[in-house]
């Protein structure tokens, strides 16, 4: 272990609250315990639940930091007991239990992964909580295989654009919904077909293709039985997230004589265990993709760490493409 100080620099929630309750602080550096490592954090990713837990709507597990952040990339500090598989300077990307905004974070050993091959610091801090989401959801509970058709709503945003380029490099046709023309022309430059919602129904669109076999969406509310129409037959939902609200009137007739699929997860509530089972599907079948270039974090913003009342405003105003990342060292 290296020396490491007694306190360090983060930022905290002082109240649930918008971006302005959000303050930098000095902190106690924690330690790491029996299969645990310590990242020293030089970027960390700014994400929607961040968001969600600074307003109050998203309490962290029992056991995890207070400090807000899911993912990182740095170096490791220090090993807890049991730890073989990172040793102290190594290069690491990982999902964070919380913690993330700060400039040191604890996390389980099996939860970081190397960071990819040429990749930056900033990237490599963009990549956790979007790959683990996309994979578990869409590869995973979403069953997508190649040849079949993919919509995905909020494609610019950074789960949409991961899931663009990783349904695409497994074969997939990849549909994308977003609302302006950069929006537009980043989903159809990672090889998706766009459509603006604003001005076109993608119930139509996607009927008229014969309708998506999966749907990766972080809308919810009336987006749901708008969805089931957008499918086909055999189709699946997959739900993430619930933009404009979790509850809706739905008819199932429909899904009962099309025998379609509604699932979803949240990540963070989930298992030490299941994680470490994510990260290893993670290092077998994306990590490959990510060393060649096929796929790519798309970056958006760094705001240094004292700056994260910024980041989250740029977040929640919705003009971001792509991932927004914290600056710690």
């Amino acid at each position: 272990m290296v020396d490491l100080p007694e306190t360090m620099n983060a930022v905290e929630i002082t109240q649930a609250g918008g971006p302005d309750v959000l303050r930098r602080v000095r902190r106690p550096v924690p330690r790491p315990g029996p299969g645990q490592i310590l990242i020293a954090v030089d970027h960390a990713g700014v994400n929607r639940p961040d968001a969600l837990q600074r307003a109050g709507a998203y309490a962290p597990p029992k056991g995890a930091s207070d400090l807000p952040g899911l993912e990182c990339a740095g170096t490791v500090a220090a090993v807890g007991p049991g730890v073989s598989r990172w040793a102290v300077g190594d290069r690491v990307c990982a999902l964070l239990p919380g913690g993330g905004y700060a400039e040191y974070a604890v996390t389980p050993a099996d939860h970081a992964l190397r960071i990819p091959e040429g990749m930056s610091m900033a990237q490599a801090a963009a990549l956790c909580e979007t790959a683990f989401t996309v994979w578990t959801n869409v590869f995973e509970r979403g069953r997508l295989q190649a040849g079949e058709r993919f919509l995905v709503h909020g494609g610019s945003s950074g789960i949409g654009t991961m899931a663009i380029q990783l349904a695409r490099a497994h074969g997939a046709r990849v549909f994308a919904t977003a609302s302006n023309v950069a929006k537009l022309r980043t989903c159809s430059e990672l090889g998706a077909e766009a459509i603006n919602y604003r001005e076109e129904d993608f119930v139509d669109r996607m009927r008229a293709v014969g309708g998506a076999d999966v749907i990766l969406d972080m809308v919810g509310g009336d987006y749901l039985p708008r969805n089931l129409k957008a499918l086909a037959d055999e189709g699946r939902l997959v739900q993430i997230a619930f933009l404009q609200g979790p509850k809706v009137a739905v008819n199932f007739a429909p899904l009962m004589m099309r025998r379609l699929t509604i699932t979803g997860s949240t990540l963070r509530p989930q298992s030490d265990l299941a994680k470490s089972r994510i990260a290893q599907a993670l290092r077998d079948r994306v990590w490959p993709l990510l060393d060649a270039g096929t796929v790519a974090p798309v970056m958006d913003q760094t705001f240094p760490l004292a700056e994260a009342h910024a980041a989250h405003a740029r977040m929640e105003a919705g003009d971001h493409i792509g991932k927004i990342t914290l600056k710690v060292r």
